[in-house]
């Protein structure tokens, strides 16, 4: 398993964890990345705790993630540490061709990395939605295309997304709802609707054309299709068992809340380590959205 760790280096922005786990032929593993605090640190202890195989945390900055590891071990638990920015392909290709060498495959997936920008940021809407939608879709759809190759039969893969997906999602106009929530969308299709908002932005035009003025809520909308996607072509896979789910943690307090939400960051590990775990041969939930624990209705 890893964790990716990462400080964010942009003032008013927050950025959060992507977490992936996989296990081999000669033991398992897991990776958790974006996780030396909040939400994705006690994902990645809680994966420590209960996931019997390696647990890698992973970083950009590897002096953040090894201080990650060394506070988790001296809880007792014993994660190993991989650099990775999941922006940049030759990190993520790093990474793919270490767990390849030395697993051969990959059982646990947590795909939680992400930027918001706080609502007093100084930078223009245009950045906000290159960068938002650029890291939380466009680099997880990138992980995602390195890691899924990878990943064994029984495998689970998680998605974080947020219920704000569902809120921005009733933002859009009728016709931008419609290709979102189209059955048949295909991966190119959502690529492509993703982009039109952040070029729409561009002019400070996307209000005008039908999307709501969140690019958080627009880059979630993504995640959330995306996840839709990618479980109706791993049903097709011949690979057995791999169950794909997005969840939002819920409202936590962490820094990208500014402390507000009611839950604590252990609260909302809950139902990402509860999908993360789902035992094999789990018919429900798969392909869904979660929330504490629940499915629930989206689009």
């Amino acid at each position: 398993m890893l964790v990716y760790l990462e400080d964010c280096g942009i003032d008013n922005m927050v950025r959060h964890v992507t977490i992936l786990f996989c296990p081999v032929t000669a033991k398992l593993e897991t990776e958790v990345t974006g996780s030396n605090k909040g939400i994705g640190l006690q994902i990645v202890k809680g994966l420590c705790q209960r996931f019997k195989g390696d647990v890698y945390l992973t970083a950009r900055n590897e002096d953040l993630g090894h201080a990650a590891v060394h506070s988790l071990k001296a809880e007792g638990l014993n994660p190993k540490f991989h650099q990775l920015d999941i922006t940049d392909i030759v990190s993520i290709n790093s990474l793919r061709d270490h767990l390849q060498e030395q697993y051969g495959g990959l059982d646990v997936l947590v795909n939680n990395a992400g930027i918001a920008f706080k609502e007093n940021t100084d930078t223009p809407f245009p950045e906000q939605a290159r960068m938002t939608s650029g890291v939380n879709f466009f680099s997880q759809v990138d992980v995602c295309d390195a890691l899924f190759p990878l990943l064994r039969p029984h495998a689970r893969v998680v998605n974080m997304s947020s219920t704000v997906s569902q809120w921005s999602i009733s933002k859009c106009n009728s016709d931008i709802q419609v290709r979102f929530t189209d059955a048949a969308i295909t991966l190119p299709q959502l690529k492509a609707l993703v982009q039109e908002f952040i070029d729409a932005a561009q002019t400070n035009e996307h209000v005008k054309q039908g999307w709501p003025d969140m690019a958080y809520g627009v880059s979630k909308i993504g995640m959330t299709v995306l996840t839709f996607i990618q479980h109706r072509e791993l049903s097709q896979d011949r690979r057995s068992d791999i169950v794909i789910n997005s969840c939002c943690p819920g409202y936590v307090q962490t820094d990208m809340t500014s402390n507000q939400g009611p839950k604590t960051p252990e609260q909302g590990a809950d139902t990402p380590l509860f999908l993360a775990l789902l035992p094999p041969t789990t018919t429900t939930p798969n392909g869904e959205f979660v929330s504490d624990r629940k499915i629930q209705k989206w689009g």
